[in-house]
Order: structure tokens, then sequence, then C-alpha cells
């Protein structure tokens, strides 16, 4: 036995100290109520009669040790306990479903402090994916497969939906139609249309990465107070400034384990540049025209910092399209960095170094849109 209720207050006090040692929240608050109540010790063994495949417990044939004392203590021994672990630990984050977390967040810092160890020093957990309201089940025959969801989707189009719709508090609930839906919308006609639609050779026959005019679009340093100058409207001033704090903002959600959040914000910002866009008509401007070359020019500099902005941020998410996003605008591999993202900087009077640069070729449609026979191939491939 495991003398697990001799580490109750000590488990109470590493969570009370740290806050988001558990995170989300209300799985926090639910190991808390846990340790609320009595902890019984732990049998690290069990009768192999009842559990053949599993590691002998030594001297004793009867014995097997509990699967989840051997499975845990794999989080170390890959690190390299007990000579180079240090190197790893306790800096760990463990990300977890949430049908696991008594094992991670009771039994796993027990067993960790026992050994005269420190916790990790995080726990994300997970919820989980529901079909149509219903538990995945394989007498229900509602198991998704991801490999024909790859198939069909394609690895960064799952990826974005499941991240895009995945909330770790709550259960969520797939269905194909809702994968279509999301993925046409935000991939293929809001982000893919607006890079075609802004690097079309009829409104940027020179295929560059046109000039901003700071007479057409004046820093102003209150737009809500001020009256817009050049030609730039108050709209226009609200939507820069969203973009020039989504960096920092996804940056955030991504370190609070929300990266539906950082996604939904990243759409948002898209459909306001698409915004943009169609509200001032560039294809209407006459480029022969030199005051109106110079909106022109700045409507497509400041469509294309919105797009290296998202084609930045997007790159964990679904990497081949962004790649291919960025590879269109001519950003460099070693110009794709987050820490040191900046946008617009020609608004605020310093150099832009795409400025006047030829941009990449063509690489053609950025996401294809689904048809909405796909829902149909992939409830054929489940059966």
């Amino acid at each position: 036995m495991f003398r697990l209720s001799a580490f109750r207050d000590p488990l109470q006090k590493w969570l009370r100290d740290n806050p988001r040692a558990v995170f989300p929240d209300p799985f926090y608050q639910r190991v808390l109520h846990w340790l609320g109540d009595d902890l019984p010790d732990l049998s690290v063994s069990r009768e192999r009669s009842r559990l053949q495949w599993g590691i002998p417990v030594p001297g004793d044939s009867t014995q097997t040790i509990y699967v989840w004392v051997d499975a845990l203590v794999n989080y170390l021994s890959v690190v390299g306990y007990p000579e180079t672990h240090g190197e790893w630990w306790p800096a760990a984050h463990h990300v977890v479903g949430k049908d696991i977390l008594k094992f991670h967040a009771v039994y796993w810092p027990a067993l960790l402090m026992a050994a005269g160890l420190p916790p990790p020093e995080q726990i994300l957990v997970h919820s989980h994916w529901t079909v149509h309201g219903q538990k995945m089940s394989k007498s229900l025959g509602n198991v998704i497969d991801p490999s024909a969801c790859i198939g069909q989707y394609t690895v960064d189009g799952f990826r974005y939906f499941l991240l895009r719709q995945g909330v770790p508090e709550r259960d969520c609930d797939y269905y194909d139609e809702k994968v279509v839906k999301v993925l046409n919308s935000e991939l293929a006609d809001a982000l893919g249309g607006l890079l075609n639609r802004s690097t079309a050779l009829s409104i940027n026959p020179s295929n560059t990465y046109p000039y901003f005019s700071e007479s057409c679009f004046p820093k102003i340093l209150d737009y809500r107070e001020t009256k817009a100058l050049g030609r730039a409207s108050a709209e226009d001033y609200e939507f820069v400034v969203s973009v020039a704090s989504l960096p920092l903002q996804v940056a955030s959600y991504f370190e609070d384990f929300q990266i539906y959040k950082a996604l939904e914000c990243i759409a948002l910002c898209v459909r306001q540049t698409n915004g943009f866009f169609q509200r001032h008509r560039p294809w209407k401007l006459n480029r022969n025209h030199p005051a109106e070359k110079l909106w022109l020019d700045t409507i497509i500099h400041v469509t294309l910092e919105c797009l290296r902005v998202f084609g930045t941020l997007l790159q964990p998410v679904i990497p081949c399209t962004a790649d291919k996003l960025l590879s269109r605008l001519a950003v460099e591999p070693e110009e794709r960095g987050l820490s040191n993202l900046t946008f617009l900087p020609r608004y605020n009077g310093k150099p832009c170094p795409f400025e006047g640069r030829q941009l990449g070729p063509d690489t053609g449609v950025l996401f294809h849109r689904l048809e909405k026979s796909s829902q149909r191939q992939i409830e054929n491939k489940r059966l």
C-alpha cells in the first residue's frame, strides 16, 4: 500500500500555492474538492489473476504493479531519471483528458512528493468530443476516424477545426457539416479569398509589396476624438488598432491553453480586413491617377501587412497553409518569428522591410473549398 492519505495536506498546500498548477480553473476546483474528502491509501499492486500483462511485483509472482504507478513513472524515465531529468523536470507540462485527472493531479504529485521530487509545473486538462450530442461509442457506430477526416479535410483543415472549436472546460460536439462550414467560411473564403483579391494582377500588376502613403493614412493618436484625415476613415483606424493588438492577444491565449479564443480573435480580424478591403473597393481606383495610385497602394499595403500577421500567428495551427500564405507574400523563413512580429511599421514612421519587395510566386488556391458531399464520404468511410 502507498500511504496516499499522508499527502492530503501537502497536496492541498501545493495547489493553494500554485493556483494554475491544474488548469483551466473548473478542473483545479474539482481536485481541491477531492482533497477536501478523506483520501484513502492506494494499493500499488493487483492480483495477477486480474491483471496478467502488467509488471510482476519483485519477490511475489501473485501480484502485478498497478498499471497507473507503472505508467506515471514514465514521465520521469523518458526525460532521463535519475541522471539527466533535471533538464526537463519540474518544468514539464502535462496535457491530459478530464477522465484521467485524478491519476495525474492526485496520485502522481503524491508519488513524486514521496520520492522527494516536485510535481510538474502545470497539468493542462481538456474535455471530450461528442458526436451529434452523443458520446463516441463503438456500439453506436459513431466513432470518428481521424485518418478519414485528415484525408477529406487535410491535416491543416482538421487541426484548425479541432483547435477552433475545442473548448477545454466543456465537452464539444462534432459533426461533419460543422467542419465544412467552419473551414469554408474562415479558411477558404475569408483568409484565402482575401489573399487572392489583394494579390490579383488586376489591382497589383507589378506583383510587389506596394508602398504605404502617410498622407493617405496619417497617424492619429486618438481616432475616437479626432476627425479622420487623409483617405482613411474612423472605422479603418479602429481596425488597424485591432490587428496591432492581435500578436499579444494571441500569445496570451496560447499561454492560457485557450487556443480557440486566439483563433476567434484572428478570425475576427480577418473579417475586419475583408471589410476594409471591400469598403474602399481598390479595383475601382485608377492606377494612372497619382493621388488614387497612392491610396490604392496603401490599401493593398495595409491588407498584405494584415495577411502577414495572420500567416505568422497561424503557423502553429495550420503550418502548411501558413507557409503557403507567407511564401506568396515573399516573407523569408527567418522573418516568420513570433517574438519580433511587428505590424504596419510605416504607420508609426518606421521603415518596412517588405515595401517594394517582389511578391513570391502564385501558390494557387490557399485552401480549397469543401463540397457538402464531403460529409457523406466521411460517413461512408466510418461505416
